[in-house]
């Protein structure tokens, strides 16, 4: 397979894929834990993961018209030195015991998260029709390998230095230079205009007012908010009930490979039993996370909980995602796109904010508890739109 050139460029980008998101794992594993060994009050402890986030909604725009003209390959290996430097300055926060540094550091890594985000879209570039959804599902598929080499070495660089957690954002700082190196090889074909001046679809608000756009946007950002809101808050919970780093690690190894292993498979469940259902399955599987975080705090508790949220937000994200393509014109991708990442991002930064806060004054399980009417409002919302959907036009399959 790799000796086909459009392979190999398909196999590059899956492996960069892989390399930058170690580098987020890594920031999720450890990101709250460093930030409480140097914040003042235990609230500000998630700062360097808000800030990643952050980071991520600010560059993603100015990313994606900067290599519109300059190119894929330059604009991603400046994405992957942004992981560099980040990774140096959190390193140098941490021994200073500097917060706002540390926080900078993430929020840099965050500018290379913006970059990364057009992998799996340099992928459709670079494959042919008959690859093309294969290709995307490649590059996706490096969350997988991120899900083991992430806590690795999160938790590898956690005593390697003193302070604690230096080596781990140096570490950060190496991955981040191989993927610069390894992109260098990448060859992108330059995307030509197919769309005029005069074809620009409808307007904003006519896009974004459309019941099933708002359904799919509201399904994405439940499933995105209380996965990072949870996910988040995990390591100072896990610390606060005595599981040390390793522990920490290999949940949230589970985690994020209950995130990404389902990829796979997800596609497939979709194109057989419609889109709704499915986004109504990751719902549940979100509740289970919540009943399980009641079982107590032991690891098994931990890990079974954190198993559930990735799969669940798995569902709910792919299936939100599709849902939206349901709901624009090639001409209106831009807008709607646009609209539908940053309401995620900034429901992302929300929760990672005040994860830290939410912990430390209601404690794990209320934390979890209190997630319910938000995944409530989210079923309401879709079993309307299929009970809408139904009653328009009931012997048609609407969404698929």
């Amino acid at each position: 397979m790799i000796g086909n050139p459009m392979h190999r460029q398909v196999f590059l980008l899956a492996s960069a894929q892989a390399l930058f998101q170690t580098v987020t794992v890594l920031v999720v594993t450890v990101g709250a834990l460093a930030g409480g060994q140097v914040a003042s009050r235990p609230g500000l402890a998630t700062m360097p993961i808000a800030a990643m986030f952050l980071g991520t909604a600010a560059a993603t725009f100015p990313a994606s018209m900067w290599m519109a003209r300059v190119g894929r390959r330059t604009g991603f290996v400046a994405g992957a030195l942004l992981g560099v430097v980040g990774g140096l300055c959190a390193a140098l926060g941490i021994w200073l015991e500097s917060l706002l540094l540390l926080s900078f550091g993430t929020f840099l890594v965050g500018g290379y998260q913006s970059f990364a985000q057009f992998y799996r879209f340099a992928a459709s570039e670079v494959a042919d029709e008959t690859f093309r959804s294969r290709a995307i599902s490649l590059v996706l598929g490096g969350g997988v390998v991120a899900a083991v080499a992430g806590p690795m070495l999160a938790r590898l660089g956690g005593p390697l230095l003193q302070p604690e957690y230096v080596g781990s954002f140096l570490l950060l700082a190496l991955v981040s230079l191989v993927a610069a190196g390894a992109l260098l090889w990448l060859r992108v074909p330059t995307p030509q205009a197919i769309y005029s001046d005069a074809d620009k679809g409808r307007s904003w608000g006519q896009i974004v007012t459309q019941p099933v756009y708002l359904v799919a946007l509201f399904g994405a950002v439940t499933g995105y908010g209380i996965m990072i809101l949870a996910m988040t808050a995990t390591p100072l919970a896990m610390a606060h009930h005595h599981h040390d780093l390793p522990a920490t690690a290999t949940v949230i190894q589970l985690h994020v490979l209950g995130m990404f292993l389902p990829s796979f498979f997800t596609g497939s469940l979709i194109a057989r039993f419609g889109v709704l259902p499915i986004m109504l399955t990751g719902l549940v599987l979100l509740a289970g996370h919540v009943t399980m975080s009641l079982t107590g705090t032991g690891f098994g508790s931990f890990a079974g909980a954190l198993v559930l949220l990735g799969i669940g937000w798995n569902f709910l994200y792919i299936g939100g995602t599709t849902l939206l393509t349901s709901t624009y014109t090639p001409a209106e991708k831009g807008r709607a796109q646009a609209t539908n990442d940053m309401t995620i991002f900034a429901c992302g930064l929300m929760s990672s904010v005040s994860a830290a806060a939410l912990l430390e004054f209601l404690g794990w399980q209320m934390l979890n508890l209190l997630l319910l009417p938000w995944m409530g409002a989210a079923a309401l919302a879709l079993i309307w739109l299929g009970w809408k959907q139904r009653k328009v036009l009931p012997s048609t399959t609407i969404v698929r």
